[in-house]
């Protein structure tokens, strides 16, 4: 049996909340400093096999967003271990990265880079990226000049054209109009389905989380509360939702 891909052993994460950056700077320089903390992963354990298809679900602030960011080291956990076996490419903050100054052409080269792949490979990959973000004659253009959307249909097409072995997506899917977004969905199908790609989708659509998932893990207030076939996470999905929704209305009335 081959080794899981992705592996958290007892992982939790503590975030400081500072006051401001006058409490954030004294803090540096003394440990006198009182700060608070919350804890937005709480001793969370699991392991995903590769080509696993598996969508995280949660209400806002269950601590969905903090596991992909340690799992692509934007943040690293407070407490535990993280396992990864695979090429990450995160469909996260598309436009995130990007220098303003360079072309699109040469931002295909820098993002390239700065995830681990050689001249050679980028070159390589150049011809299927250009032509799926299809934007034309401004390929050659400083990024600055973009609108929004251009610079996502080139953060997309860099990070879903560089054969990765990992595919993280979060809400990412939205990006452009009908006709782009359905070249997304497609993209993302050939992935798992040909490249035996191991799909990490974090959505609030539990449509799009049947489309994609065989296996849904909830969590709620940093915990895992369900792990299992997709169908059985969205009705625990929707048994918190409808709790939180309850609770907010009988807030609303109390004041």
């Amino acid at each position: 049996m081959s080794e899981p891909i992705i592996e958290f052993k007892n992982v939790s994460k503590k975030y400081k909340l500072y006051s401001g950056n006058r409490q954030k700077l004294a803090a540096i320089f003394s440990k006198r400093v009182k700060v608070k903390t919350k804890e937005a992963i709480k001793g969370v354990s699991f392991t995903i096999d590769r080509g696993e298809s598996v969508a995280l679900l949660g209400k806002n602030g269950a601590g969905k967003s903090t596991i992909l960011k340690m799992i692509t080291e934007v943040c690293f956990p407070t407490e535990g271990e993280i396992i990864v076996n695979g090429r990450v490419s995160a469909l996260l903050e598309l436009t995130a990265g990007f220098d303003p100054e360079l072309t699109g052409r040469e931002n295909i080269y820098l993002r390239g880079t700065t995830m681990g792949l050689s001249r050679e490979e980028i070159k390589a990959l150049e011809p299927d990226i250009i032509e799926f973000a299809d934007i034309g004659e401004y390929l050659d253009q400083p990024v600055r000049a973009y609108s929004s959307g251009m610079k996502s249909r080139l953060g997309f097409a860099i990070n879903a054209n560089i054969k990765p072995e990992i595919l993280i997506v979060d809400e990412a899917l939205s990006v452009g109009d009908a006709t782009f977004r359905k070249k997304c969905l497609d993209k993302v199908n050939k992935l798992i389905a040909d490249d035996n790609v191991t799909l990490l989708l974090v959505t609030h659509s539990t449509t799009m989380a049947q489309q994609f998932c065989k296996r849904g893990m909830v969590l709620d207030g940093g915990k895992i509360v369900f792990d299992g076939a997709t169908a059985d996470a969205i009705v625990k999905y929707d048994e918190i939702m409808k709790k939180a929704a309850e609770k907010k209305k009988k807030e609303a009335v109390l004041k």
